[in-house]
């Protein structure tokens, strides 16, 4: 005979059984549970892992040449290796340095923007005062003019002394900056914690750099020199 739930609970209320009678009851009408899941997949819900085929790998490295090292394996693996069996791997580090990277950069990008912009302001006030100096030395260029100086010979000196000017103001930068090096590390320093941080201006980038103010006031001078080296020496005798 089939019962309804209800029907079954009131019978139950209404009749008292021992617990051996409710266990009997129990097995016979509650219908029958089973799982599809297998015994493997049971151990994996409770935490189950076989060291043989894991899921993750952690490999932690003392270097970053350690690092790329290992890098490098993994894709020579996966270069040969089928689609499936290919190895997926996250380079935390690599993540970290690269936005790092990007933040640089970006910085590095303002500030030569900065910089360009000084450079060409500069180069403009070093034009102009070259243009200031032909026009108080009109006498002197006639003077030149008229013991046998050529043209020529006109521009180079307006020239070399452009270059001189470059020359001067570069070294007195790159000094500047080498003494400025001193307390900047110690504040750096100071400020981060970091002991073994100091910045340190190489030998090679400050030549590099007296020749780049050589090169922006030769440039900026050749227009004064080119106008000095065109003007008439009867005319420029004549001036006061």
């Amino acid at each position: 005979m089939n019962m309804e739930p209800a029907q079954l609970a009131a019978a139950l209320d209404s009749t008292a059984l021992d617990d051996e009678q409710y266990i009997y009851i129990y097995d016979v009408c509650m219908p029958p549970q089973y799982s599809d899941a297998s015994y493997e997949q049971r151990l994996t819900q409770l935490g189950y892992a076989d060291l043989e085929i894991p899921s993750r790998i952690s490999i932690y490295t003392d270097t970053f040449e350690n690092k790329d090292a290992i890098a490098d394996q993994i894709a020579a693996y996966n270069a040969s290796a089928e689609e499936e069996d290919q190895i997926s791997y996250t380079d935390y580090i690599a993540l970290l340095m690269s936005s790092i990277t990007t933040i640089i950069n970006v910085i590095s990008y303002v500030l030569i923007a900065f910089v360009a912009i000084s450079l060409v302001v500069s180069s403009i006030m070093i034009g102009i005062i070259t243009y200031i100096s032909v026009l108080e030395r009109t006498k002197e260029i006639g003077i030149l003019r008229a013991i046998g100086a050529s043209k020529r010979d006109v521009s180079r000196v307006f020239n070399a002394e452009t270059l001189i000017v470059g020359l001067t103001a570069g070294a007195i930068g790159i000094g500047v900056t080498m003494l400025l090096n001193l307390p900047i590390s110690r504040i750096v320093q100071s400020l981060s914690g970091i002991s073994n941080i100091a910045a340190v201006l190489p030998a090679g980038a400050a030549v590099i750099l007296v020749l780049i103010s050589m090169f922006l006031t030769l440039i900026a001078g050749l227009i004064p020199a080119k106008i000095a080296s065109r003007k008439d020496p009867v005319v420029a005798l004549r001036t006061e």
